[in-house]
């Protein structure tokens, strides 16, 4: 028990203790004779979130009412203390997680075969087309190398029995050659 508060824990009356003793320091270095001070130590306590019991939140309230009373500082610059508890099980609407079942999203019907097929048909001509270029090309490759050989030494003997021929007209004319 602390300050006349009744905690179910240990460590939360420690945490008031704790907070009591903030405030005897507080109280001990506090000018109450310039709101502007006690202003600046109450908004600054809010924001620090200074105090987490009731034991605080009295002293906060207490600061308040005395920043109120003073009349020199409007109600409307004066923040109110911020509760950061909850104390139903129920939050409010803005401030309720969301514990709704979270479905997976739909699949969608699938498009990758078709995709896929079009890849596919992309591939096949490109393919036929290497195979085509390949087939025409005078360069000897995998494909055509055979013919290509073929046609050299093809062209080779014509052109040898060209000049055989040509040699033989010629010895006959100078009757030269082999009877």
């Amino acid at each position: 028990m602390v300050e006349g508060y009744l905690f179910l824990s240990e460590e939360d009356a420690e945490l008031a203790r704790q907070e009591k003793k903030k405030i005897e320091y507080l109280e001990k270095h506090m000018n109450y004779k310039i709101p502007e001070y006690v202003m600046r130590v109450y908004t600054k306590a809010l924001v620090e979130r200074l105090f987490h019991t009731p034991v605080g939140y009295e002293y906060l309230k207490g600061m308040r009412e005395y920043l109120l009373g003073c009349g020199i500082v409007d109600a409307e610059d004066v923040p109110p203390v911020v509760l950061h508890n909850t104390y139903t099980m129920k939050m409010r609407k803005s401030y309720e997680p969301s514990r709704q079942y979270i479905k997976p999203a739909e699949k969608k019907k699938a498009q990758w075969p078709v995709i896929s097929l079009i890849a596919n048909i992309v591939l096949v001509i490109a393919v036929a087309a290497m195979f085509g270029i390949a087939m025409k090309s005078d360069n000897p490759n995998i494909l055509n190398y055979e013919t290509q050989l073929v046609n050299r030494y093809a062209s080779w003997e014509q052109e040898l029995t060209e000049r055989e021929k040509v040699i033989r007209e010629k010895e006959k004319e100078l009757n030269i050659g082999s009877d």
